[in-house]
């Protein structure tokens, strides 16, 4: 297929600056994204139980539901809890006070708490995916980028489109560092292009879904957008309380009815994960189970039951959804892997990484295309987009890995009293985030990135042993004991740990070997490789007068 020279320029500029706006973004979403995906995993991890303890059974819930109930009036109108399993141990309610705010309780902590017990982490990790970490704004930030990235890949696909199968094949490693990154960059982003539209699509269809009907609110809602809503994203039918007190069923009921409708509904197999009462104690009291449907597209469905007598109202489930829930069912599902077996959701983690890759190698190529070659003083473009890439890309991989680490040692005996929790690991994820970019700010990019990337390497090496010594789940225990998802998290650390020490010492033989003349070589490596060379015709080193440097 032939396109104009004139139409590839456009399309290569307009690819480069979407780039290079959303690139950064994008890096934080795709890193934290690929961990996400074992979000129910790494509320496991952060469990302080161990490998010692049994999940709880379907009594201690509804002794924990009663105990809910019969402390927080406010509870009775709208309650949920998660059903304890082998993905979460423990089972836990949660509601809105009389202030609006969400309280959470387990059976250690029947008084109400203000976070999700065992969600610090994961929680965190899911909203720098989809929000960077900011609130409220950061979901519609992270729409407007996954727009931005759908722009990326057509002009990518339209610039690689006359050369498509060279592109495919093409990975030629050696000196010319250049064509390496780009040759890796397209080998990638041709691979992983149907997945990457998925992500696109799936991804500012997540965030942006409010802002969509908000703006169809007048046309389509006729102003309505608000009762809308729970029709549109509920199962259970909104009815209102009959002002007479009636007993609710039993967790166990709800259970093994909504087992039943599923199967009466031709779903072969349907695990409950969680519920939502409304109307506790009331004659109208409905109840809605939420579960999983292994093997099938947006396996997440619902049945809709009276909580009192089990007469089922409604139900979502596979294969019979309105158009509503199947669009959000199937969105979700796609964009986090959730329709697929443990395979599938370590092919998104790779994925994940794969797609951090293409923007880290997108800066650099960047910075590379426009390397004066021929002197040694480069452009301030150049060594700000290299302290940025650094500070960001490599900092936000520092910055999880220590908020692992703090999910962990916040919870010892020792320091249990000190500090919050969320507040603890909040703090000292983002606080490390930013000394590693004012880091990177003040030091020369390529010193800069071989130091966050040993710093990335020891702290992320660092996570199994705070696992091991707050709670006595050392890997090898885990393994033994059959934990196989604790285990691949910890085992995942060490691997993760091992690539950043590669990556480290891949730039440091960048600094000393590579190409000249780039914000990438370190003059003072240089120098020493040019000292313990005995070549006598080696040149003279020009170093930078004006490279910043605080050794």
């Amino acid at each position: 297929m032939k396109i104009s020279s004139a139409t590839l320029r456009t399309f290569t500029t307009l690819h480069t600056w979407v780039g290079l706006v959303a690139g950064f973004a994008l890096f934080v979403a795709f890193y934290a994204g690929a961990i996400t995906i074992f979000h129910h995993e790494l509320q496991a991890w952060q469990s302080p139980h161990g490998v010692d303890h049994a999940p709880q059974s379907l009594t201690d819930a509804q002794r924990l539901l009663d105990e809910t109930l019969a402390r927080h009036p406010e509870a009775r109108k709208h309650v949920g809890m998660v059903f304890p399993g082998g993905e979460y141990p423990i089972a836990s309610t949660y509601w809105q006070d009389a202030k609006g705010q969400w309280r959470f309780a387990t059976l250690d902590h029947l008084d109400g708490i203000d976070e999700m017990p065992g969600g610090t982490l994961s929680e965190l990790v899911n909203a720098l995916h989809y929000s960077l970490g900011i609130p409220v704004a950061g979901t519609y930030l992270m729409g407007i980028v996954s727009l931005l990235y759908g722009l990326a890949l057509v002009s990518g696909v339209i610039i690689h489109l006359p050369k498509l199968a060279e592109d495919l094949f093409a990975l030629r490693p050696g000196r010319n560092l250049k064509r390496m990154w780009q040759d890796a960059h397209n080998v990638i982003g041709v691979l992983s292009l149907p997945m990457h539209v998925m992500f696109a699509v799936t991804g500012a269809m997540l965030c942006l879904v409010f802002v969509v009907m908000m703006a169809l609110n007048p046309l389509i809602y006729r102003g309505q957008l608000m009762q809308a809503l729970g029709p549109a994203m509920d199962t259970a039918p909104a009815v209102a309380p009959a002002n007479r007190e009636q007993a609710i069923g039993s967790l166990a009921m709800w259970s093994e009815r909504s087992i039943q409708v599923a199967h009466e509904r031709g779903i072969a197999a349907f695990e409950p994960a969680y519920l939502k009462l409304a109307n506790a104690g009331d004659a109208n009291a409905v109840v809605e189970i939420t579960g999983q449907s292994p093997r099938s597209l947006g396996p997440l469905g619902a049945v809709a039951l009276n909580a009192n007598t089990g007469v089922a109202l409604s139900a979502q489930l596979p294969g019979e959804r309105d158009a509503n829930h199947a669009t959000l069912a199937a969105a979700y599902a796609l964009h986090f892997g959730e329709y697929g077996n443990t395979w599938v959701r370590w092919l998104y983690f790779v994925l994940g990484l794969g797609g951090a890759f293409l923007f880290y190698s997108g800066n650099l190529l960047w910075i590379e295309s426009r390397r004066k070659r021929r002197q040694a003083e480069q452009g301030a473009a150049q060594w700000w987009m290299a302290r940025a890439t650094v500070g960001v890309c490599i900092g936000v991989c520092v910055a999880i890995s220590v908020a692992f680490i703090a999910t962990q040692l916040l919870q010892m005996p020792a320091l249990r009293d000190a500090i919050d929790l969320g507040v603890g690991v909040n703090l000292a994820c983002f606080a490390t985030w930013a000394l590693c970019a004012v880091w990177a700010a003040l030091r020369p990019p390529v010193r800069a990135a071989q130091e966050l990337l040993w710093t990335a390497a020891v702290t992320t090496m660092a996570i199994p042993f705070a696992h091991g010594i707050a709670t006595g789940a050392w890997w090898w225990r885990s393994a033994a004991s059959g934990h196989w998802d604790l285990f691949a998290i910890d085992a995942g650390a060490i691997a993760m740990a091992i690539g950043f020490a590669w990556l480290a010492f891949a730039t440091a033989r960048r600094a000393r070997d590579g190409e000249r003349n780039s914000v990438w070589t370190d003059p003072r490596a240089l120098a020493a490789s040019v000292r313990s060379s005995s070549a006598p015709t080696a040149p003279a080193i020009a170093v930078r007068p004006d490279t910043p440097s605080s050794d």
